[in-house]
């Protein structure tokens, strides 16, 4: 456990070094915590703070830096988030990927960082499906959610089905599962096969494992705002490994989107610094995230994605603030 004074010393270590970007010393440290302790003292406390993995010292200077762990400490522990005024834009009620792309770009300008949103789950519920026949074992499944987005798969089944079969196969689904979620279409499917026909049987459930299929690929849309901010940043600049790793990282959008997800499985806005764990494995980076809702569901993410050495406080407002604008445009357009 560190003492007060140790406290006020890292928290004012990690405040400079956050506002200049340059390892702190002794003698800085003393003017910023407003503390009268003598140089040996100051040293003294930041010997037990490296020791403890909260700080260290880079090798061109005499002052120090925080870790990870340091920063997740200033974040826990230090960190006062005052309201701020922004002059955000209003996110008008839209449909709901311009919501999307709206908010990743407002994210980005408020933050000078890197915005991204993981985009709305879509519902699994289903208003109309229909099969039709395009060769042998060969069908076009046609799906229709609740609102009126329509997915097409082209499927290829083991047995060669002739159009009335799919079409009672279809009349079925419809008549009997319009509404449902199709994890709930999949659990009757498996009590009722046995009083189908085994090949209109094998349909159906072949149209519920392919419109999960496509569910789960409409989840993969991240959209992103801003990569180009980290080229300005000093942090980066200076170390094209660093830089290349971050771009690398939205490049690779299944694992931005794990982290998303991560993200979003808790209420209110969550920090992950990189290096502190394998939830985000970059030193550099980290993300301050929120879930947004819809009509208090929660739906996604969204968050800022910049150097550990940023103002913590004032992402913890833009974020947050964002995840509420979002919540009410696409509850609006409902």
């Amino acid at each position: 456990m560190l003492d007060d004074r140790a406290k006020l010393l890292m928290k004012a270590l990690v405040e400079r070094y956050i506002a200049d970007g340059q390892p702190v010393g002794s003698r800085t440290l003393s003017r910023a915590s407003g503390l009268e302790l003598s140089p040996a003292t100051i040293r003294n406390v930041m010997s037990d703070l490296e020791e403890l993995g909260l700080i260290v010292s880079p090798h061109t200077s005499a002052g120090r830096i925080p870790t990870a762990r340091g920063y997740r400490l200033f974040v826990d522990t230090m960190l006062t988030v005052h309201k701020g005024q922004f002059a955000t834009q209003r996110l008008a009620p839209d449909q709901p990927q311009k919501v999307i792309s709206n908010a990743a770009h407002l994210l980005s300008s408020l933050s000078q960082f890197v915005g991204v949103v993981l985009a709305p789950r879509r519902s699994s519920v289903f208003r109309h499906i229909e099969f039709l026949r395009l060769s042998e074992r060969r069908l076009l499944v046609i799906i229709v959610s609740p609102d009126g987005d329509v997915q097409n798969r082209v499927i290829f089944t083991e047995l060669d089905y002739s159009q009335p079969q799919l079409i009672e196969a279809a009349n079925y689904l419809n008549s009997h599962y319009v509404g449902m979620a199709i994890e709930q279409v999949r659990e009757h499917l498996q009590n009722e096969v046995e009083s189908l026909r085994s090949e209109i049987a094998t349909l159906m459930q072949a149209a519920v494992s392919i419109n999960s299929e496509a569910i789960d690929e409409a989840q993969d849309d991240v959209v992103i705002s801003g990569e180009r901010n980290l080229l300005a940043l000093s942090d980066f600049s200076s170390d094209m490994g660093q830089l290349r790793r971050a771009f690398e990282l939205f490049e690779q959008k299944a694992q931005l989107m794990r982290l998303l997800d991560v993200a979003g499985q808790a209420e209110g806005v969550r920090i992950f610094i990189g290096g502190e764990s394998q939830v985000v494995p970059f030193e550099d980076l980290s993300i301050v995230s929120a879930p947004y809702e819809v009509d208090g569901q929660i739906v996604g993410t969204l968050g800022v994605i910049g150097p550990t050495r940023m103002a913590y406080d004032r992402m913890i407002q833009i974020v947050d603030i964002t995840s509420k604008l979002v919540s009410n445009a696409l509850s609006h357009h409902k």
